[in-house]
C-alpha cells in the first residue's frame, strides 16, 4: 500500500510538472516535453495519455512546414477544464481578472474601492465576483479558485487579512465572509509576496537565476516579500510586515497607530509630511495623491532643501530595514517596485547610506539593488504561479487517481 501511495505522489508530482511547463511554454510535442522536463519518453507518454483522458489536456495537429509528411501532435491544457477569479485589492479599486485554465485572460475590469465597513467591503467583492462569472457565462461551479491578494499583514493559514491599510485592524475573513458560492474557493495572498513569486519566475531561466531574492514595493504601504528557494527545489514565499518594522524607537506617527515604523518615514504620507515639515505626531493621510508625492519630487530634484530631506530620510529608513532583512536571511538582490521606484534617484543615496551605517553591509558589501517597473503586471503574474500550481494540484489528486483506480 505505501509503495503504490509513493507512486502514485511521483505521478502526481510528474503530472504537475508537465501542466507546468505546458502553461508557460505553450503547445508542445511530446519530445519537446520530454525535453522541457526531464522526463523520460515513455513517461510522458503515460502522463499525457492520463491527462488527455481525464481531460485536464487536449491535443492538436500541426502540419509541416513543406506540407509533407505526417502532422505533429502538438498538447496543451483544455482551456474549460475551469476557470479562475483574481481579485488584486488597491488603496482606491478593485480590480477583478477571469482566467481560463491555459491562463488565457477572458475578461478584466476594476471599480472602485469605497470607504466602508468589512460587511460592505466583502459584499462589493461578492458582487464583483458574481459579475465576473456573469460577463462572461461562466457558472460559478466553473470557477476552481478566487485568488485574492491585499497590501497589509495576511494570515499564512487562512485567507484572512489580519490588518490593512484600508480597513486597519478590522480583520477579514474572506473564506467565511464570502459565504458558501465563493469563500470555499477563495486563497489570500500579500501583494508583495505575488510581486517575489513573479520576479523569482521571470529570472528562473536565466543565466545564473538566484536562489533567493527580495521585492519592496514602495508607496503609500511599504511592502516586503521574499522567495527562497529550499534543498528539495521548492520555493518558500513569506511577507514579513517590513514597512511596520521600528526604525527609530518612539518617533514619527505610523498609519497603523504606532510610532517610528520604515513606513512612518518612507510611505508617501512620511515624504510630504517631511518636506512640509509637519509635526511628526500628525495623523497620516490614508492616500496622498501621487500628483503631489511628484510634486515635491520636482522640488528635490532642482535643489529644495526640505524635499531632498524627505527622500533622502526615506532612503536611510529603507536602508536600515534592508540590512535587517539581509542580517535574518543573508545577502540577496533587493528589487524595488511599486509607484515610489519613480523617485529611485532620491532615494538611492539614503538606501545606500542606510545600508553603510550596518555591521552586515560593513562585512559582506553591498547588496545588489535594481529597480523593476510594472508591478501590476507582476502582481497579475505573480497570482497566475500560485493559483494554477494550487488548481493543478487539486486537479491531479481528484481526477487522476480514478484513472489509476481502473489500471
Amino acid at each position: 500500500m505505501l509503495a503504490k501511495s509513493s507512486t502514485e505522489l511521483v505521478r502526481q508530482q510528474n503530472s504537475a510538472l508537465v501542466l507546468s511547463v505546458l502553461r508557460r511554454q505553450g503547445r508542445l510535442s511530446h519530445t519537446q516535453i520530454s525535453e522541457a522536463t526531464g522526463l523520460s519518453s515513455a513517461t510522458v507518454s503515460a502522463i499525457t495519455a492520463d491527462l488527455e483522458r481525464c481531460a485536464i489536456i487536449e491535443k492538436s495537429e500541426q502540419q509541416a512546414a513543406t506540407g509533407r509528411g505526417r502532422p505533429r501532435v502538438l498538447f496543451s491544457q483544455r482551456r474549460g477544464c475551469g476557470y479562475l477569479i483574481t481579485v488584486i485589492i488597491s488603496s482606491d479599486a478593485i480590480q477583478y481578472s477571469l482566467v481560463d485554465y491555459a491562463g488565457t485572460l477572458l475578461d478584466r475590469f476594476a471599480e472602485i474601492r469605497r470607504e466602508g465597513s468589512p460587511e460592505e467591503f466583502v459584499a462589493a467583492i461578492s458582487a464583483g465576483l458574481k459579475r465576473a462569472a456573469e460577463r462572461s457565462a461562466v457558472d460559478p461551479e466553473e470557477v476552481l479558485l478566487v485568488s485574492i491578494s491585499s497590501k497589509g499583514l495576511v494570515s499564512p493559514e487562512a485567507p484572512v487579512l489580519v490588518w490593512s491599510p484600508m480597513l486597519g485592524s478590522r480583520a477579514v475573513d474572506f473564506r467565511v465572509a464570502l459565504g458558501h458560492e465563493w469563500g470555499a474557493k477563495a486563497v489570500l495572498n500579500n501583494e508583495t509576496l505575488l510581486v517575489a513569486k513573479a520576479l523569482q519566475q521571470r529570472l528562473a531561466h536565466g543565466a545564473v537565476p538566484p536562489a533567493n531574492l527580495a521585492a519592496i514595493s514602495l508607496g503609500h504601504s511599504i511592502g516586503l516579500g521574499i522567495a527562497r528557494t529550499l534543498r528539495e527545489g521548492e520555493t518558500e514565499l513569506s511577507a514579513p510586515n517590513f514597512g511596520h518594522m521600528l526604525h527609530i524607537p518612539g518617533g514619527a506617527l505610523c498609519r497603523c497607530g504606532a510610532r517610528g515604523c520604515i513606513e512612518a518615514y518612507a510611505g508617501f504620507y512620511a515624504v510630504l509630511r517631511a518636506a512640509f515639515e509637519v509635526p511628526l505626531d500628525t495623523v497620516p493621510a490614508k492616500i496622498v495623491p501621487l500628483s503631489e508625492v511628484d510634486k515635491i519630487a520636482v522640488r528635490a530634484r532642482q535643489g529644495q532643501r526640505m524635499a531632498g530631506f524627505a527622500f533622502r530620510q526615506a532612503g536611510i529608513a529603507l536602508g536600515n530595514g534592508i540590512s535587517r532583512l539581509l542580517s535574518l536571511h543573508g545577502h540577496m538582490p533587493v528589487f524595488i517596485t511599486g509607484p515610489g521606484m519613480r523617485y529611485y534617484d532620491l532615494l538611492q543615496s539614503g538606501i545606500q547610506e542606510g545600508l553603510a551605517q550596518t555591521h552586515v553591509v560593513r562585512l559582506s558589501g553591498m547588496p545588489q539593488v535594481e529597480v523593476v517597473a510594472d508591478e501590476p503586471a507582476l502582481v497579475y503574474e505573480g497570482h497566475l504561479g500560485l493559483a494554477f500550481s494550487r488548481i493543478d494540484g487539486d486537479i491531479l489528486a481528484l481526477r487522476t487517481p480514478l484513472q489509476a483506480a481502473g489500471e
